[in-house]
């Protein structure tokens, strides 16, 4: 007699999972038009055909990708909230933002939001995605932080910065240009 545990088979909603944190990665390396299905299917150590019983085609992956990132965005922006030092909005903004700024150290989240903003320009579903997520994140941080308009605009506008930041590697340049982008904007 052995110890051995019967063997459990994932269910769909677990290999889905699987797929969308393994299609995170192949997406932000190569992005929407770059990266097959194939290869999402290859890194998630399951066959390109289970991947289209799972996802119809690609861009449905894309889009449950991009949903997905919008998820953990509004976690961490959630999270941020939760840690404010009081709640007047220019606080809850602020721990908003270092929460976010602690998220997109994850590269691969920030280049899929990267890549859907960039296939969102030629691609429906991917724009319509984008604008839901987008139109679900400011409506939370007007709510969450009291903000007015001008201070939720400049807390995206912020956010963008930070993805233009470092996405270029800014930190890496020791110039006046970088400097006056880089002033008062946390990275990790």
């Amino acid at each position: 007699m052995t110890n051995e545990r019967p063997r459990r088979l994932s269910t769909a909603d677990e290999r889905r999972e699987t797929v969308l944190s393994t299609a995170i990665g192949a997406f932000a390396s190569r992005g929407y038009f770059g990266t097959t299905t194939t290869e999402v299917g290859k890194a998630a150590g399951i066959s390109q055909a289970y991947v289209y019983r799972l996802f119809p085609n690609k861009e449905t992956l894309f889009v449950a990708v991009v949903e997905h990132c919008f998820t953990r965005v509004r976690a961490s922006l959630e999270h941020g909230t939760a840690a404010a030092s009081s709640s007047a909005p220019e606080a809850v903004l602020a721990a908003m933002g270092d929460a976010y700024a602690k998220l997109i150290s994850d590269n691969d989240l920030m280049l899929v939001q990267l890549h859907a903003q960039a296939a969102a320009v030629s691609e429906p579903a991917i724009r319509d995605a984008v604008r839901a997520g987008y139109a679900r994140l400011v409506e939370y941080v007007r709510g969450a932080s009291g903000g007015d308009e001008r201070q939720v605009q400049e807390f995206f506008a912020t956010g963008m910065l930070c993805h233009l930041l470092v996405s270029m590697g800014a930190d890496e340049v020791d110039a006046p240009w970088t400097r006056t982008l880089t002033a008062g904007i946390t990275h990790y």
